[in-house]
């Protein structure tokens, strides 16, 4: 493990501007530097490097953060290798924390296997370009495939000599050990039958052309072999084994070669098998990764997931194909992303088609032909349901069960709309499957802390001789007419201004105001309020404030940033943005970076010279503080009100709550008061 010493060095040393000039072409503005966006088409440049603050921001996808983010964003290395990579850029010596035993052994252990893979890549490489048998046979294949000299290369593609052990006896004369050999997959060791104090041990891959499979930082993981003979017995594609270094489950081929373009055209195409890649690929279709033969899974799906939210299925044409990949298609909309599916003609597979057209046709081809998920299902299984009414119920429900995976309900409603159109079928019966669909789901994942049906839903209805209370108290009506996702966007509207107002001006000291209640006026039950005025730390106000209310942060990264201000106000009595800059959680980074490039961006022009005063912010800086913690008190409040309102389930209760109620209208009033404004 890379010690925070390193880290901190790297940091210090590494020129935001320097490093991002490799990958983009910056031009000086001002203090700051500007170019086009590398993540997105642009013709007017929005992407900005603040030298002085270290950090960046690309306003045109809003991604942003410090040195390392910027190469975990452009290259998708892991946080430890965009260091690495820095470190070597600046010749920093890298120190590594010290560990026990078992972990430096574990690490080793991993260090060995990845040597024996990339060993083994080479090994295969080398034979299908200069041994006669590889290439008489691995590179004869490959050219009849189409694949040009450069594509082989590029993918290392190789040739396993059909000997019983050839490359593990080369491997063991290079001083590979056999137990990395044989724990990475390469080699299978068996007892011998007739000497059993005696091992033998062969190549896994015998006589088969190899596809390297590799990490999305470019490291060998592990392999696929097919073989070329018409041997019944043996398996057509063999992978290597399930090692520390390689899950089948969590890789995708090509991943390496593809991530820049998934990212830059927002799109990923999924195939079935290594071919199918490498073609498309060779064809200019770049962004394409295939899940090398085997069910797609949540964490291949999370690995493309990092590059774009779009993912387009090409199908293979045979039937347990399709049927896999329908299965697949859940948990893609099950992850938020959205999935669009294509079949070619005539029963072509990727491979197949791409040969038969030209470059142009086949991307025309691709951009012009593909499905919803929904027009999909329909096409594909219509035609058996058509005459079948059962048959016809089924795929409906099996479109809006899809349909129930998608997190995002605007996305929902879209599709049940197209499904009602489609399938000819009443909107409300979709919905109203959907809602059954939701609610098993919902008690068969918390089957002992089932929500509290409301009144309606549990026939305990109010007495109908009672007036409502949204008649009572008209402001209900629109707390409960207001989506609780609208809510939720608010506290967290407020509580990134509370971040951003601690992260510019925590160190300012400014005047306040606060308001005292002096007693009854008149003998009335009122409580008049007298201003006070004292000094205090911006980052003080807020931490006592918030205290005062018991008010904690529902955003995880807010949260955090603002534990980590307070804890260095415990420590250092200030605030260092620069520790939350280059914080090791990339989204506190991102966020930091975000709020402080914002600020950044709009500047104004230097009016005094035109004799033209302008207000700073810090001069308001005592209102915006307080505005921010009303704001953020009155949703919290509102949010309080809805929830008691939603919960009364008895006539008994009723009374009370409305006692309650009223305080907490009565506490946003006086809230409503001092952000001068009418409730």
């Amino acid at each position: 493990m890379i010690s925070r010493e390193t880290i901190d060095r790297v940091f210090e040393t590494a020129r935001v501007e320097e490093v991002i000039g490799e990958f983009v072409q910056l031009k000086k503005a001002g203090s700051n530097f500007k170019g086009l966006s590398p993540f997105s088409e642009e013709r007017t440049p929005s992407f900005m490097v603040s030298p002085v603050k270290g950090i960046w921001k690309d306003f045109s996808t809003g991604k942003g953060g410090n040195v390392v983010s910027f190469l975990m964003e452009q290259e998708h290395y892991s946080y430890p290798e965009a260091i690495r990579y820095l470190a070597k850029k600046y010749n920093i010596e890298i120190d590594e924390i010290e560990q026990t035993d078992e972990q430096k052994q574990h690490a080793d252990e991993r260090e060995s296997m990845f040597l024996v893979s990339e060993y083994a890549r080479d090994y295969f490489h080398k034979n299908l370009l200069e041994d006669p048998q590889g290439k008489a046979i691995g590179l004869s294949y490959f050219i009849e495939r189409g694949y040009t000299e450069e594509t082989i290369k590029k993918f290392q593609l190789g040739y396993s000599l059909n000997e019983w052990e050839a490359f593990t006896s080369e491997a063991i004369n290079k001083g590979y050990n056999l137990k990395y050999l044989e724990s990475t997959g390469l080699t299978i060791v068996k007892q011998d039958s007739q000497n059993p104090n005696n091992t033998k041990q062969f190549d896994r891959f015998k006589g088969r052309v190899m596809f390297p499979i590799h990490s999305m930082s470019g490291r060998v993981l592990g392999f696929g072999g097919r073989i070329l003979t018409n041997d019944k017995k043996a398996a057509k594609y063999l992978n290597s084994p399930d090692s520390d270094i390689y899950h089948k489950s969590n890789v995708l081929y090509g991943i390496h070669y593809a991530k820049q373009t998934i990212a830059r055209e927002d799109n990923c195409y999924l195939v079935e098998g290594y071919t199918d890649t490498i073609t498309l690929h060779q064809c200019g279709i770049e962004n394409v990764v295939s899940s090398s033969g085997t069910a797609l899974t949540e964490n291949q799906i999370r690995l493309i997931n990092r590059l774009t939210k779009n993912i387009t299925i090409l199908f293979d044409g045979d039937a347990a194909g399709i049927r896999a990949s329908i299965r697949g298609i859940d948990l893609i909309l099950e992850q938020g992303m959205n999935v669009r599916v294509l079949m070619f003609p005539d029963g072509d597979d990727p491979d197949s088609y791409a040969k038969k057209v030209s470059q142009e046709e086949l991307k025309h081809y691709l951009e012009n032909n593909s499905q919803d998920f929904i027009n999909f299902k329909v096409s594909l299984l219509m035609e058996e349901a058509k005459n079948d009414p059962v048959k016809k119920a089924g795929l409906i429900r099996d479109i809006v069960i899809s349909i129930s995976k998608i997190p995002d309900r605007i996305q929902r409603e879209v599709y049940i709309q197209e499904c009602s159109r489609i399938m000819d079928i009443s909107e409300n019966v979709l919905f109203n499957e959907l809602a059954q669909i939701d609610n098993k789901a919902q008690r068969e994942a918390s089957k002992s802390s089932a929500r509290t049906p409301s009144n309606y839903n549990s026939g305990n209805r109010p007495d109908p001789n009672e007036p409502p209370m949204d008649v009572l108290y008209p402001e209900m009506l629109q707390l409960q007419k207001t989506p609780l996702s609208e809510k939720f966007n608010e506290l967290q509207k407020y509580e990134r201004e509370i971040i951003k107002i601690l992260l510019l001006y925590g160190n300012n000291e400014v005047d306040f105001v606060d308001f005292v209640e002096e007693g009854e006026v008149d003998g009335r039950d009122f409580h008049a309020l007298k201003k006070e005025h004292f000094q205090n730390l911006v980052s003080k106000e807020i931490y006592l404030n918030l205290q005062d209310d018991e008010v904690e942060f529902t955003d995880e990264t807010f949260k955090q940033i603002y534990y980590d201000v307070i804890n260095q106000l415990n420590q250092n009595k200030n605030i260092s943005v620069d520790v939350l800059v280059n914080h090791i959680n990339p989204k506190i980074s991102s966020l930091v970076t975000n709020i402080l490039m914002d600020d950044e961006k709009h500047v104004l022009s230097n009016w005094e010279r035109k004799d033209i005063a302008v207000k700073s912010k810090e001069s308001d800086l005592s209102k915006m503080v307080l505005d921010a913690i009303y704001n953020l008190r009155r949703v919290l409040i509102e949010e309080k009100i809805s929830s008691l309102i939603s919960n009364v389930t008895e006539d008994s209760e009723r009374e009370q709550i409305l006692e309650t109620v009223v305080n907490y209208i009565g506490l946003k009033q006086r809230l409503f008061e001092r952000l001068n404004r009418v409730v």
